[in-house]
């Protein structure tokens, strides 16, 4: 069994602001963060909430793989082949008026104290499917992930929600949540090389990339991801800056002010043949 480090729970479903209790980290700017955050989804009609059932997240997966919107869930947020507990997990929901969920974002507490993400790889993508499973890691920062850890992922945004950058907004939401219930020390995602090469991974709030982990023979092929990872100092300077800058640029019930490039969410769309760990149309 996969230790837990002792934290608050919230009830399950409860609106994301009323959920956060700030244990950890500086209580300023992670409030604030979360407040603004929220009412600048509530402006575009979207509602977020903090959950733990994640059998109803696989059920909207599953639907929405139908659709050709999503590809399925990875084991480590599918509570058939891993233990998923309000201890350890959550997920993020965002409804809008009409209760439809339009985005969702997962996260996971991993707490590794004796070992590090180049031990943990394999048991923490294949879960219960581990053994038998081939891993290869040579992503160099995987042997100092350690302690710690919150890995995102099963961020995904409707497609007619997209191209308002919520994928700016909503990994960095979900990272300060966790900062205030967890004393993390790496915030990390598994991610396909060409997120980063189209700067997706710079806009989830990621600094940095690490090369690689193989997972070949996976039900979605011979994998290969990169280390996408944050030590918990840069995620506070990166939430300070998103606070002033973008956020502050929110066009109120439009979302974030569009540049002339293409947003990030609409370049997710375009990686429908790379599956991935994090992204819109992908597999996370």
């Amino acid at each position: 069994m996969s230790r837990i480090y002792p934290n608050i729970v919230p009830e399950n479903n409860l609106r994301l602001p009323d959920a956060l209790t700030i244990k950890h980290g500086p209580a300023p700017l992670l409030s604030k963060f979360v407040l603004e955050g929220d009412k600048a989804v509530r402006a575009m009609g979207i509602r977020l909430h903090l959950r733990h059932d994640f059998g109803e997240l696989v059920y909207l997966n599953k639907g929405e793989v139908v659709k050709g919107n999503w590809f399925p869930v990875v084991n480590m947020f599918n509570p058939e082949y891993c233990e998923l507990t309000p201890e350890n997990s959550y997920w993020i929901s965002g409804e809008n008026e009409n209760g439809e969920i339009v985005l969702t974002l997962g996260g996971r507490i991993y707490y590794w104290p004796e070992t590090s993400l180049e031990e943990e790889a394999r048991g923490m993508f294949y879960a219960t499917q581990a053994v038998g499973k081939t891993c290869i890691v040579t992503a160099p920062a995987a042997k100092m992930i350690t302690g710690v850890v919150y890995c995102g992922g099963a961020h995904w945004v409707r497609p007619d929600y997209r191209g308002h950058r919520l994928s700016h907004l909503i990994p960095r939401m979900g990272r300060a949540y966790v900062l205030a219930r967890w004393p993390v020390d790496w915030a990390i995602g598994l991610v396909a090389p060409i997120l980063e090469k189209k700067g997706v991974t710079g806009g989830y709030g990621y600094k940095n990339v690490s090369y690689s982990i193989f997972y070949p023979g996976s039900r979605w092929g011979d994998l290969e991801v990169g280390v996408a990872y944050i030590p918990v100092a840069e995620v506070y300077r990166d939430l300070d800056a998103f606070l002033g800058a973008e956020l502050s640029a929110f066009e109120g019930g439009r979302g974030f002010a569009r540049s002339s490039r293409r947003t990030l969410d609409e370049a997710v769309t375009k990686v429908s043949s790379v599956p991935t760990l994090h992204g819109s149309n992908s597999l996370s």
